[in-house]
Order: C-alpha cells, then sequence, then structure tokens
C-alpha cells in the first residue's frame, strides 16, 4: 500500500471536514474554506478527528491517486490552519517591484514595466531595504495557487546561470557556469 496513502490526517481545532455526495471535499478552518475534487474511485472517510483515504483496488491507477488525494487533503487541512508563503528575490541592477493592492508593477530590465495582476485569494506585499534584493512575499491558503502563481513571476525573468540575474525563489541555490574566461 502506499505510504503516504495509508496514514490518516488528523483534524485540528476549529476545522471541519466535509465530503459531499459528488466526492468533493470541503475543509473550513479560522483562515477559510477550500474544496478539493476526489476522484471517484478513492474513498474518503471522516471518522472522528481523523480523515482516512482508501483506494478499492491495487490497481496502478489507484495507487497512484491514493497517495495524491491523501497529500492534496493534508494541504488545504494545513492551508487553512497555517497557511502558506512564498517569497522571491528580484536579482539585478535596476530590477524593482512595486504594488497597488493585488496589482504588481515589475521593471525586470525590460523596455517596459510588468504589470501582474495578483489572484484575489492571494496578498501580495513588496520590500525593498537599501543594500538588499527587492522581495516579493506572496501569502494565502491555496497551496497550489501560491506555487502557480510564484512560478508564473519567476517565469517573466528565469535566473540565468552567468551572473544570476533574474526573479529567483528566496533560498533557491542556483547552478552557475564560470563563463568564457574559465574556459581556456
Amino acid at each position: 500500500m502506499s505510504r503516504i496513502g495509508k496514514k490518516p490526517i488528523s483534524i485540528p481545532k476549529g476545522v471541519t471536514i466535509t465530503v459531499g455526495s459528488d466526492n468533493v471535499v470541503t475543509v473550513k478552518g479560522p483562515k477559510g474554506e477550500l474544496n478539493q475534487a476526489i476522484d471517484r474511485d478513492i474513498i474518503v472517510e471522516v471518522k472522528g478527528e481523523e480523515v482516512i483515504v482508501g483506494r478499492p483496488t491495487d490497481q496502478i491507477r489507484h495507487r497512484a491517486m491514493h497517495g495524491l488525494y491523501r497529500a492534496l487533503i493534508a494541504n488545504l487541512v494545513k492551508g487553512v490552519t497555517e497557511g502558506y508563503k512564498k517569497d522571491l528575490e528580484l536579482v539585478g541592477v535596476g530590477f524593482k517591484a512595486a504594488n497597488t493592492g493585488n496589482i504588481l508593477d515589475l521593471a525586470l530590465g525590460y523596455s517596459h514595466n510588468i504589470i501582474f495582476e495578483i489572484p484575489k485569494e492571494l496578498k501580495v506585499a513588496t520590500a525593498t531595504e537599501k543594500g538588499q534584493n527587492p522581495k516579493i512575499m506572496l501569502e494565502g491558503i491555496d497551496k497550489q495557487l501560491l506555487g502557480q502563481v510564484a512560478a508564473k513571476l519567476r517565469s517573466l525573468r528565469k535566473p540565468e546561470p552567468y551572473k544570476g540575474k533574474g526573479v529567483k525563489y528566496s533560498g533557491e541555490v542556483l547552478r552557475r557556469k564560470a563563463g568564457k574566461a574559465a574556459g581556456k
């Protein structure tokens, strides 16, 4: 059996989990409410203070989805209790980030500024301190949406391997190349 899939999910205080007839799991907590559609073959049961995810057979398809949906439900529970955070850094001369509400204004070395609208489910903040790279802080309860928006922001100017200029995640270790002089 799937090691992740057979692990029960403990329900913290203040969180309610309901499974609808159309196999949609709804998780309500102090930070908000999230929904996740579950495959019709996967069995989700709420027993006391735990959620147990099961599968009908040992088919490859069922085994693959067993751990997946258990992890997705666990992410929903963590999202409505603690929430998720992702920080990005802008490395490069003249790179700037500013926000007004959920509209992000990025200067990434192109001929024009990039205006990026952040979904209303997420909170965005920017910080520019002297001597440090500008930072973009994203916060939200939906891990999938947060990761997708952060990846989209990073794709606007991926870090290049020679100087490391671009948009990178905080704490991301970039693989650097030596350059022309070192090749001789």
